[in-house]
């Protein structure tokens, strides 16, 4: 293999680990790294996600606007949990951990029992193409500027809207923003809800790459937990660092010895991070700003 076909393999490595990371954490991040719900169904969600994407694809619909379809159902349905459920354990963090589980666990009987062990795949669209002797898929770049859009999506949402300064307000002071007339209850709600449809997002995103199981949550959750947790406090500041970060470990050492030790590696990484910052990578940039 010449240096421009290594260097190619590698950077396609390290965007499709990366793309993962960040699509499977983003709406992790949004609920646990600003509501503070610690959210065991995040995989649950994204696997409601792929399989209404996977049955809009079989019932007609064109993937993109299957895939939004999914994004929309989880978001739907991440309200429905934050009114019946979330809404009465703000105030007992640690409760949230059981509450979800239960959800997680329920969630994933009940696919098994009402469709069964697997659901009909989507063929992944848009074919490969050959960098010397090896091939490409182009869904996988295409999943690679997905993240990039969610990310800068996320932002514009966060940051140049009327809801996002309220959501922010509401998670960092919320009596002053209930105060201010903030309804901080619908807020809550929605935050949750855009958590959920990320979720739903990635699910419907990575349809065409997998195989449709009930359990197909659990491969996106590790994942998405390291992420959050190395990236720290400030979602923006701390999930796309720490994506790119764990995707240079996971890809260089997937490439080494293959995908258990690519793993391995990532956990390796992760207890580093958080040994040498402890507030992760969002609290060392801050910091430093400071």
């Amino acid at each position: 293999m010449d240096i421009a076909t290594f260097a190619f393999a590698a950077l396609y490595q390290f965007a499709d680990a990366f793309a993962f990371l960040v699509l499977s954490a983003c709406g992790l991040a949004v609920i646990f790294g600003m509501m503070g719900v610690i959210n065991l169904a995040h995989g649950e969600f994204i696997m409601c996600g792929a399989y209404v994407t996977a049955t809009a694809v079989h019932a007609g619909l064109p993937l993109p606007l299957a895939i939004l379809t999914g994004a929309v159902v989880s978001a739907v349905v991440g309200m429905l949990v934050e009114f019946v459920v979330v809404r009465h354990l703000y105030e007992r963090p640690l409760d949230t951990i059981v509450a979800t589980w239960g959800l997680s666990l329920i969630s994933t009987q009940g696919t098994l029992i009402v469709i069964g062990s697997t659901m009909a795949g989507v063929g992944t669209p848009f074919g490969s193409f050959q960098v010397g002797a090896y091939s490409y898929s182009i869904y996988r770049i295409v999943l690679f500027l997905a993240a990039l859009g969610v990310l800068g999506g996320l932002y514009a949402l966060f940051n140049w809207t009327s809801f996002g300064v309220k959501a922010r307000a509401t998670i960092q002071v919320p009596h002053m923003a209930d105060a201010l007339g903030v309804d901080t209850r619908w807020i809550y709600s929605l935050t949750f809800a855009c958590g959920a449809g990320l979720a739903g997002l990635a699910g419907g995103l990575y349809a065409p790459t997998m195989t449709l199981v009930p359990t197909m949550g659990a491969t996106f959750l590790m994942e998405a937990f390291v992420t959050v947790v190395i990236g720290g406090a400030d979602v923006f500041l701390g999930t796309a660092p720490a994506a790119a970060v764990l995707a240079v470990v996971k890809s260089a050492m997937t490439s080494w010895q293959g995908q258990l030790f690519g793993q391995i590696g990532l956990l390796v990484a992760v207890i580093i991070v958080v040994r040498v910052l402890p507030k992760g990578i969002s609290g060392f940039l801050l910091r430093e700003r400071t």
